[in-house]
């Protein structure tokens, strides 16, 4: 296990987590039809349709000439573009170009440079869905908490990769282990191969060749005397 290893993993686990999220964004952004799909409520203003913390799914798809009395919108805010404004579309103020007034359901009143005019080029998206209370998160994660949130992702990344590090050189132990013993075995077998007395095994054999000499030296023996006696009795005759 080395700190190269370590590194190279984590920034393997830090690579697929960043294209998975890439990817989702950029699905996201094509399927509802704007760069920015999610919204966090920030303010009372649409109370109790809307809460603080809820979050918006906006559907940027909708063209903004069918949009009619009653959607909620979201949209930058005609003053300042730099805020973005969820109201209720209450009136449409011109047809060419087509402008909307909103207003928040908890706000007495429209207010001017806030809630109109509105037009397409204001425009961001309606809103199709609500998350309720999930922006939290976002309050949740505001700095310093968000650094720390990432330092323990990290810590839990360079973790993981020692525990996986840790865990295949034990098994590589293991299998060294067992290959030894698997050795040995081999070994114990041989040395009790050794020690078989081969001595057996051709002593039965050299008896077998002593026993057929003895057996020939017997039959050279008994022909020997047999023509001894030949020759005696050829005498006394």
């Amino acid at each position: 296990m080395t700190v190269g290893r370590i590194s190279k993993g984590i920034v393997k686990d830090i690579i697929i987590v960043a294209v998975a999220v890439l990817i989702i964004w950029i699905g996201l952004q094509i399927i509802f039809g704007t760069q920015n799909p999610f919204f966090v409520v920030s303010s009372g203003s649409m109370v109790p349709e809307l809460e603080v913390y809820d979050v918006l799914v906006v559907e940027g798809n909708t063209p903004f000439e069918e949009i009619k009395i009653g959607d909620v919108i979201v949209f930058n805010k005609p003053s300042g573009p730099d805020r973005v404004i969820v109201h209720r579309v209450t009136a449409i103020i011109d047809e060419d170009p087509f402008t909307l007034r909103t207003k928040g359901d908890a706000n007495p009143a429209s207010i001017p440079g806030t809630d109109f005019p509105i037009t397409e080029e204001e425009y961001i998206g309606q809103v199709e869905y609500v998350i309720p209370q999930v922006g939290y998160v976002t309050k949740i994660l505001s700095p310093p908490i968000n650094y720390i949130v990432i330092a323990i992702i990290v810590g839990i990344m360079i973790f993981k990769q020692i525990s996986k590090s840790r865990k295949e050189k034990v098994f590589s132990l293991d299998e060294l282990s067992s290959d030894n013993g698997t050795v040995e075995q081999s070994s114990i077998k041989l040395d009790e191969l050794a020690e078989i007395p081969k001595d057996d095994i051709y002593t039965s054999s050299e008896s077998k060749e002593i026993q057929e000499k003895s057996n020939q030296e017997d039959d050279t023996e008994l022909k020997s005397d047999s023509k001894n006696n030949s020759d005696d009795s050829e005498r006394k005759d």
